[in-house]
């Protein structure tokens, strides 16, 4: 017969060990893991995956907003001219956004990858120099004034979404 103070301890050292949260072990990225960082780490690759996703988005916004523009002569277009130019503005208004949304996201992603590798650091500074020259390029055609405008501008909506989202603590 064993001894009721020692199973007493032994339930008491058991159940401790239950509590413990379990350690596990670090487990090191495959071969296919390190391929892929290192190719989601090029600007290049970055930078396009960006332009595309952002070209999608406005081309979904486009759609959007086209189909929100009422026709001038509404009430003197018959029902099938209406659906021709409402199909005609979305499709003007998804190209325009497309091509838009496509250049910013590819030149604010290049910016952003291409300062923070030049700086080694990963912080907001990059975020606001990053949309401070998307702003000024695509504002670039009103000249200088409204190039300085829109890279003031866009750069403090960057860091804005960057605190909103608080990417960096």
């Amino acid at each position: 017969m064993s001894d009721p103070a020692t199973e007493s301890n032994d339930a008491h050292s058991s159940s401790q060990e239950a509590k413990k949260p379990q350690i596990e072990p670090i487990r090191m990225p495959t071969v296919e893991e390190i391929r892929g960082q290192d190719i989601w780490n090029n600007c290049a690759v970055r930078s396009v995956v960006s332009g595309v996703m952002g070209g999608g988005l406005g081309l979904f916004m486009g759609m959007f907003l086209g189909a929100l523009d009422n026709p001038i002569m509404q009430e003197e277009m018959t029902t099938g001219q209406q659906i021709v130019y409402q199909a005609k503005q979305m499709g003007r208004r998804s190209w325009s956004s497309c091509k838009t949304f496509a250049v910013m996201g590819l030149v604010f992603s290049a910016a952003e990858c291409t300062v923070e590798k030049v700086r080694a650091k990963h912080d907001i500074t990059n975020t606001a120099v990053a949309g401070c020259v998307t702003g000024g390029a695509l504002s670039a055609r009103g000249g200088p004034k409204a190039a300085c405008m829109g890279c003031a501008g866009f750069a403090t909506f960057s860091v804005l979404i960057e605190k909103f989202l608080d990417r960096y603590h």
